[in-house]
């Protein structure tokens, strides 16, 4: 008989609540801890391809209901050559991908889902407010410590707190992420201001005359908006923050020499985001004690395979799954060290893939991204 454990989980982003809602369906305490003072409508739009959808429905009808509620459905996923235009790759999603996967695509604001992911944890769940400074284990359990004085003691804690984890920087020492060489544009547009370029209800991938450059469109808000997602290389970055308000015209210099409707979606941006990107190498070991990583935690990634997101929603299911074995104290770290030996070759190849920034450019078969189930995939490896 499985024993209910105290759960802590550091970050609650789309990782940590979704490891949350499934833990606590599971008869767990959990108690989830956030440095923002508040839920906030922060970050980017994100696209859940099939594997993401069908992991969320398993978190029940709430979540599934409420994530299609504001979520676009992309037609097709297009390939185009930046210059000619041409076609290079369509894979039909929509009602078809949903057919063949058993969930379609979704394209929506980051904050519309955790919206709906966090009206799914009672707010006594979650904990505002709370940096974490420090972490250590012992018989009793894994004590955290917190910048206003706070203590917690936890059966495990899950470090579902980004790419600058504090919780993996207190398993395995401080480590800086890597600038990519490469930057980022993010706008949003009115559907309305570009309904002349073709397919325009597609997620459509302009790819660009070396790995660096590329644009990326697809469906927000049920179709009426239209997000932009644009890169490029560049040598260094100076600002502050990894995001910052960019300059339009700047943008369009960058993307002259492509295909008039890829020009057609820069010239109808009004105003642009500007983040740098960067990334770590695959992490081998994501598991110490009763301590687990989850998420950009312990796989950052480019966005090139729109993954980042779906990889943190599969981490949080399995680690569920897994710590749904537990008779006893001493089974957790087996059960955490189970999760990251299922996990960690799927992760590590999109990771790798994501760097590479070939996937999908000629037709070739998705089943192997979108066809993965995190709610019945063997466990252990």
């Amino acid at each position: 008989m499985t024993i209910h454990l105290n759960i802590g989980i550091v970050g609650a982003g789309i990782g940590g609540l979704t490891a949350a809602i499934a833990l606590r369906a599971q008869g767990h305490t959990v108690v989830v801890y956030e440095q923002a003072k508040q839920f906030m409508r922060v970050g980017a739009d994100i696209n859940l391809t099939p594997n993401a959808v069908r992991a969320l429905d398993g978190l029940g009808t709430d979540v599934a209901k409420g994530i299609r509620a504001s979520g676009a459905r992309p037609t097709f996923r297009i390939s185009r050559d930046w210059d000619t235009g041409l076609e290079t790759s369509r894979l039909p999603m929509g009602n078809t991908a949903e057919q063949r996967y058993g969930a379609p695509q979704l394209t929506i604001h980051r904050a519309d889902v955790l919206a709906v992911m966090a009206a799914a944890v009672p707010s006594e769940c979650v904990q505002f407010s709370k940096r974490l400074t420090d972490l250590s284990q012992d018989a009793r359990g894994v004590k955290l410590d917190f910048e206003d004085g706070h203590e917690a003691l936890h059966d495990v804690v899950l470090g579902g707190d980004g790419i600058h984890s504090k919780v993996r920087s207190a398993l395995f020492g401080a480590e800086q992420p890597r600038f990519t060489g490469v930057v980022s544009f993010r706008a949003v547009v009115p559907t309305e201001k570009v309904r002349q370029v073709p397919e325009i209800e597609a997620f459509t991938k302009w790819w660009g005359p070396n790995p660096q450059s590329q644009i990326v469109t697809f469906p927000l808000n049920l179709g009426r908006d239209t997000f932009i997602f644009a890169t490029t290389g560049q040598d260094s970055w100076h600002e502050e923050s990894w995001t910052s308000p960019g300059d339009v015209n700047e943008l369009r210099s960058f993307y002259r020499d492509y295909h008039p409707d890829a020009r057609a979606l820069l010239e109808a941006c009004d105003s642009v985001l500007k983040s740098a990107l960067y990334e770590r190498d695959p992490l081998p070991q994501w598991s110490v004690g009763g301590v687990s990583l989850l998420g950009d935690a312990c796989h950052p990634m480019l966005p090139f395979m729109a993954q980042g997101a779906g990889m943190a929603i599969e981490d949080g299911v399995v680690v569920a799954r897994c710590l749904a074995s537990v008779e006893e104290r001493a089974d957790i770290g087996p059960a955490l060290a189970r999760y990251a030996l299922t996990r960690q070759a799927r992760t590590a190849e999109i990771q790798l893939g994501s760097r590479g920034n070939q996937w999908m450019k000629t037709q070739g078969n998705a089943d192997g991204v979108y066809g993965y189930d995190a709610w019945s995939v063997p466990l252990g490896g």
